[in-house]
């Protein structure tokens, strides 16, 4: 099958959808513009900011695609083959990712710019908010203490690819960049916030400013050389300072430089794909069971390519900081059903990296070794072929990125959790919500050995995907009680909720028969236990809210909104 034809095809699928699919569930919702949103309601300057659309799909992109669209198809490719990872990504962005993010956003958008859990408590009551509250702090550890293993390793060791090239530390090289270009993103918040200059002179100022540090990165790759174990504490660091800091200031500014690089990691897969005359030498499909205890396809397909079908994390986000920077309500459904497409597109690029690579070349392999591999393949289509050890470290580099601009997000939206669940408000809540969020991660990466994220990865996405499936049910219920149609949150949650109980009960049993005393495999057992129970018991909350509310009405738009 030819790599071109299947890759438009793609293309095609997500243009159609976000026309036709998305422009209905955005009907649904009868956007206006005329009603004030909450971040020109409160604009208080700091995380109520009223910001231009395509400023903010850039942060919010930048935001939602992290590692999670790269690793997962990856991984599932190596494990079940392409062909069934392709089909989940198209029909699971187009069906339940999109939808979600979009429901998502246009709820926290009509409720004051509230998080999900907050809705939760409001429409199924206070203990099915608490118990949301819980649910999406423990997805939140679990999503910093992978992103933070995985990021501290790409500044130590790099793409292996490289560790024997002269004249540059690889893991130093990305390690710079990636300092260098947080320190550039403050400098043009500060600039946006005090100068205001026009966008367009931002962008051509900056970009190319950040990308510029990515080759400088690779000439001052011998200043930045800790181990391990420090830069994840380090990252740790600047996530409690980022966590707290104004919108403004990093989240914005990164955000949109973040979404460049994005951009261009995208550009390259496309000119990769059209140009590159590229093979598909991996297999369409490989064996409905792969062994071991993730190993059938039925669940863990699905848990495994995570973010790139579906993410509760972009629900998250979306009512956790992006809803609070909309300014008219018609920006939703390109900022909310639009970049969880973007993302599909993320997703198709990754899966492409693994399926032109030679089978019995991937062993060993980490999935930000072989997705900068095949970035870097695709950047020497432009720069030739002499040039491949810069454009494998930028492949990398832009790897590392991806995860370092979630990170802080996580952190924040476990801030917001903790203030919400407790009542700290000001700015020693915003300290003691940070330092709270951040001590089990500092625990982890402290304690734990090297590599751990492995550990964590299905666990992470079967949470991360339940996690929507619980979004989608609040949101299902809010539609019921306003009398609106379901049916197109409803089926989605259903699925998502039957696949992601059933592959957290498959890791508790077997992380719970493999454990040696307390080791990470019981804390993962035990973890995933919680998760099915605070699960069910929310499911159990909506059922009976829903028989208690017959007869009685909503709407769309709360009084609080």
């Amino acid at each position: 099958m030819s790599l071109t034809l299947l890759s438009l095809g793609f293309l095609v699928l997500l243009v159609a959808a976000y026309r036709l699919y998305g422009g209905w569930v955005a009907r649904q919702f009868a956007l206006d513009d005329r009603r004030v949103t909450p971040a020109n309601v409160v604009n208080d300057g700091v995380d109520f900011v009223p910001t231009r659309p395509f400023y903010l799909f850039a942060q919010h992109f930048s935001a939602i695609a992290a590692a999670g669209p790269i690793a997962g198809p990856i991984l599932a490719c190596q494990a079940f083959g392409w062909l069934p990872c392709l089909l989940w990504i198209g029909l699971g962005v187009v069906l339940i990712g999109a939808v979600h993010d979009f429901t998502s956003l246009a709820a926290s958008v009509r409720h004051g710019g509230r998080s999900i859990a907050e809705i939760t408590r409001e429409h199924l009551g206070n203990r099915a908010g608490h118990a949301m509250m819980a649910f999406i702090w423990i997805a939140l550890v679990y999503v910093i203490v992978a992103f933070t293993d995985i990021t501290a390793g790409t500044f130590v060791g790099g793409t292996e690819e490289l560790q024997n090239a002269t004249g540059f530390n690889p893991g130093g090289a990305v390690a710079a960049a990636s300092v260098m270009y947080l320190l550039l993103s403050i400098v043009l918040g500060i600039i946006q916030r005090y100068l205001n200059p026009p966008l367009w002179l931002v962008t051509i100022t900056f970009v190319p400013a950040t990308f510029a540090l990515a080759w400088l990165g690779t000439k001052v790759s011998t200043v930045l050389l800790l181990d391990h174990k420090t830069w994840g504490l380090l990252i740790l660091a600047y996530c409690c300072a980022a966590s707290v800091v104004p919108v403004w200031a990093l989240l914005q500014p990164r955000g949109y430089l973040g979404g460049f690089i994005l951009y261009s990691a995208l550009a390259l897969g496309v000119v990769g794909v059209l140009f590159g005359n590229y093979q598909i030498q991996q297999p369409a499909f490989k064996a409905w069971d792969v062994g071991g205890l993730t190993g059938t396809m039925f669940p863990f397909l699905f848990v495994t390519i995570a973010c790139g079908a579906c993410s509760g994390f972009h629900g998250l986000v979306c009512s956790g900081t992006t809803s609070k920077q909309v300014d008219r309500e018609s920006h939703i459904k390109a900022v909310g059903y639009g970049a969880m497409l973007a993302e599909g597109f993320v997703a198709l690029i990754a899966l492409v990296t693994v399926m032109i690579a030679v089978p019995g070349t991937l062993t060993g392999r980490a999935p930000g070794t072989i997705y900068g591999n095949g970035i870097g393949e695709f950047m020497t289509l432009v720069i030739g072929k002499q040039h491949l050890a810069f454009a494998i470290t930028f492949g990398a580099m832009a790897f590392s990125t991806f995860v370092f601009d979630t990170l802080d997000v996580c952190t924040r939206l476990g801030r917001y959790i903790v203030q919400e669940l407790v009542g700290w408000r000001g700015r020693w809540g915003a300290l003691a919500g940070t330092l709270i969020t951040i001590a089990p991660p500092i625990f982890f990466i402290s304690f734990a050995k090297k590599g751990m994220w492995a550990e964590f990865w299905t666990l992470f996405g079967a949470s991360n995907q339940l996690l929507a499936a619980l979004t989608l049910l609040a949101i299902t219920v809010w539609l019921y009680q306003a009398r609106q149609r379901i049916w197109f949150t409803l089926y989605p949650m259903l699925f998502v909720l039957t696949i992601t109980l059933w592959a957290l009960t498959k890791l508790a049993i077997g992380n719970l028969r493999a454990s040696n005393g307390f080791d990470i495999k019981l804390v993962n057992a035990v973890s995933a236990a919680v998760l099915v129970m605070l699960a069910l018991y929310l499911a159990v909350m909506a059922l009976i809210k829903l028989r208690g509310e017959r007869g009685k009405t909503s709407t769309l738009v709360p009084e609080s909104a």
